[in-house]
Order: C-alpha cells, then sequence, then structure tokens
C-alpha cells in the first residue's frame, strides 16, 4: 500500500495532533480521514455544480423575478 512521509512545523504538528486527539483518532488515522475526506466533498461540490447547472433555466423559468447572487444589490462589491 503506498504511503508518503509529511513534513509539518513543530507548531503545526501540534495543531494536528491537538484535532486527532479531539476526534478520538491516531496521528495516521486522523490524517488519512482528512484526506479522504476532502476528495469526497470536492466530488460532491463537483457534482452539485453539474446538477445546479442542468436546473438552472428550469430555476429561472419558474422565479423570473429572482435575481442571481452576482446581480443582487451590494454582491459585486462584497
Amino acid at each position: 500500500m503506498p504511503s508518503l512521509n509529511v513534513s509539518f512545523t513543530d507548531e503545526e504538528l501540534e495543531g494536528v495532533r491537538a484535532a486527532a486527539a479531539a476526534e478520538g483518532k491516531s496521528l495516521k488515522q486522523y490524517l488519512h480521514d482528512l484526506g479522504v475526506r476532502e476528495m469526497h466533498r470536492q466530488r460532491f461540490v463537483a457534482g452539485a455544480s453539474v446538477w445546479a447547472d442542468r436546473l438552472r433555466g428550469e430555476f429561472d423559468d419558474a422565479f423570473p423575478d429572482e435575481l442571481p447572487a452576482a446581480e443582487r444589490d451590494g454582491a459585486a462589491a462584497a
């Protein structure tokens, strides 16, 4: 099974160890789960984006008075 070595500063490692302990996991398991969770999050966001794009026209037809977030007052300035 492939593995990798990850370098941390002392402060970073202290924080990561504390986060792992807070979840009741070993450092190895915590870092593994973190990477897998991020991979799943990215897949979910990509799928949700495709889904939203596919339904955007239907939504716009059903709610013609709604403005996209980018066009609302002050949103462009934020």
